[in-house]
């Protein structure tokens, strides 16, 4: 094969890309939107392909499901539901776990996965309180459910429809369209893999993955006693009479003061603004070094390095509760100064967990990532408003009940009756995913700020992105560069060993789709190899479909690194995983769905 200049620039395109998605130099859609900038800039693609991904149907469907779902979940159904079953499955805790992950699994087919594992992942800590468990036996079974569950049908996961979106719109040898694939064309197979996954995870949940403890604190989890310390102003300090911002005590010495005890009364809010007076007590958060600099140059007493414990430190009037940030919270590269929780919440951030690292020092001016979980200290009464915040789940025992919003019957039946519609050909998914998202806001169910605030514009962004890689990859021949090679390999692999040519051929295929899947997003995976997997079938002559269906899967089964899958991410820090957990319980699922999809698919497509 003829390695032109075109090809040896996407070559290269791609590689750059693969490396900045695996160490997240930038956003991913940011990268993604680069690499097309350069194709476009070196006219291996035109302006109207570059721009044909922000038209493409799979992007227009995956936007409409973000508003469809976030209505549905706004009606506290799925939570409802989800309670009901559980509480319903008897005493036995790990048949109700059992009970629990299917639940999620069957729920992560209709709507997306990061928006069930959202809902969940408080249900699932609630469990673990309840049976005395570690959520590091829950919270990783919890994630591979949801991806389980995105197999069953053509809406699970983007990666379906972004496959299904290029393969009807391929013309076929024939010089027909191909016929795309059905609403619940992978159902079962999808089922085969979620009652194999079901039982691998209530195998590893109960016997193999280990209980970190149970902490009993939110602070001592943290790492926040030693941190944690009382000052008292003498009336030699040169605090007497200035105030904390005169001096700008929290920038010189990196004190993060949370209250000022003042005979009986305690000052919380707008401290920075209050004149000290002997005998005030400072409640601070400070580094060793600093506390004995800040005790020696402003003549404190410290009155003791205390541990305290989260009652102690919220009182009567606040709490402290874990909040993590989701995939598309608005949260995400800002600082906590610059989201201003003191002001919207009159709540404090008191640490930073981002998996392993704890950040306990200048908070509030650490940029969020995804994924990151917030140690907050709220009062009572703002506890409600924050849970309602879209940016930030918090990871504590749910109010669950059934909200009736405004035509809260419509959010509950528009995903069925869009899919029951697309399955019997009344019509297309497209029409009426985009038909249900129009009708839930002419009728006010969502408003037109919630739904874009519930559209995950980074994934659209990436997808509508990643598409015209998929042309380049076509128009320069690196497709058929690729599946040759795969297709010599089969060859090579079948002299030796013998078997199905086609076989083999889908078996490597779904492999190079799951090792690259658990390094870089799913998305960009589906959009590299689905032309391969056309020029595979057109080469030996097959139907696609088979070939397809191993990308859509390989594609999904990204169970043995935290960045496989935006599910894994969310659970990774409040399951206190390390990234060898994900390789230790995630590797063997892998190979084993690996042998289930290279049996099953011919069985299901044949060639």
């Amino acid at each position: 094969m003829e390695y032109n200049l075109d090809i040896i620039i996407l070559i290269l395109v791609l590689f750059g890309s693969v490396v900045a998605f695996f160490k997240e130099w930038l956003p991913l859609e940011v990268t993604a939107l680069s690499a097309t900038g350069i194709l476009l800039l070196t006219d291996i693609i035109t302006v109207e392909e570059m721009l044909s991904g922000f038209s493409n149907k799979a992007v227009i469907i995956i936007g409409a499901i973000f508003i469809i779902s976030k209505s549905l979940v706004k009606t506290g159904f799925l939570e409802v539901i989800a309670d009901k079953l559980y509480n319903k499955a008897g005493d036995n805790k790990w048949f109700i776990i059992f009970v629990f992950l299917v639940t999620t699994s069957i729920i992560s087919g209709f709507i997306n996965n990061t928006a069930a594992v959202a809902i969940f992942i408080p249900l699932a800590i609630n469990l673990c309180q309840k049976f005395h468990i570690s959520p590091t036996k829950i919270l990783l079974p919890l994630s591979y459910a949801a991806i389980f569950g995105g197999t069953l049908t053509l809406i699970g996961t983007s990666t379906n429809l972004l496959v299904n979106s290029i393969f009807e719109q391929t013309i076929s040898p024939s010089g027909e369209y191909y016929k795309p694939f059905s609403m619940f064309e992978f159902t079962g197979l999808g089922l085969i893999f979620l009652m194999i996954g079901t039982v691998y995870n209530i195998i590893i949940a109960r016997w193999f993955i280990p209980s970190r403890a149970i902490v009993s604190s939110l602070t001592q989890k943290y790492h926040l006693g030693t941190y944690l310390t009382e000052f008292k102003v003498p009336k030699d300090s040169p605090l007497i009479g200035k105030t904390i911002e005169e001096l700008d005590v929290e920038n010189s010495f990196n004190v993060q003061i949370y209250k000022i005890i003042r005979s009986e009364h305690v000052f919380r809010f707008s401290l920075k603004k209050i004149v000290i007076k002997p005998e005030d007590i400072f409640v601070a958060q400070v580094s060793v070094a600093n506390m004995v600099r800040f005790r020696d140059e402003m003549g404190v007493l410290l009155l003791t390095d205390i541990k305290m414990s989260e009652d102690e430190l919220a009182g009567k009037n606040h709490v402290i509760v874990e909040g993590l940030v989701p995939v598309d919270s608005n949260l995400i590269g800002k600082t906590i100064m610059q989201f201003d929780f003191r002001e919207r919440f009159t709540s404090f951030v008191l640490a930073i967990k981002r998996q392993q690292e704890l950040l306990r020092e200048k908070v509030a001016h650490i940029k969020l990532k995804f994924s990151d979980t917030l140690l907050i200290m709220v009062p009572r009464e703002n506890l409600d408003s924050l849970r309602k915040l879209d940016d930030l789940i918090i990871l504590e025992e749910l109010d669950i009940h059934l909200r009736y919003e405004r035509y809260w019957w419509v959010s509950i039946l528009i995903i069925p009756v869009v899919m029951l519609l697309a399955s019997f050909d009344i019509m297309s998914i497209t029409k009426g995913a985009v038909l249900g998202a129009i009708l839930l806001l002419a009728l006010k169910s969502l408003s037109i700020d919630e739904a874009y605030n519930s559209i995950n514009w980074s994934v659209i962004f990436l997808i509508a992105a990643l598409i015209p890689l998929g042309t380049a990859i076509h128009k320069t021949g690196l497709d058929k560069v690729i599946g040759y090679n795969i297709i010599y390999s089969g060859d090579f692999i079948v002299s030796y060993l013998g078997g199905s040519h086609q076989v083999v051929y889908l078996s490597l295929l779904y492999l190079f789709t799951f090792v690259m899947s658990s390094f870089i997003s799913n998305a960009a995976v589906a959009v590299l190899l689905t032309p391969v997997a056309f020029i595979m079938a057109n080469d030996l002559a097959i139907d696609p479909r088979p070939l397809l269906v191993a990308v859509c899967f390989g594609a999904s089964a990204s169970f043995m690194t935290p960045m496989g899958y935006q599910t894994n991410m969310m659970v990774y820090a409040p399951g206190k995983y390390r990234f060898k957990d994900f390789m230790y319980f995630g590797l063997p699922l892998t190979l084993i769905f690996w042998a289930v999809a290279t049996y099953f698919i011919p069985r299901f497509w044949s060639f």
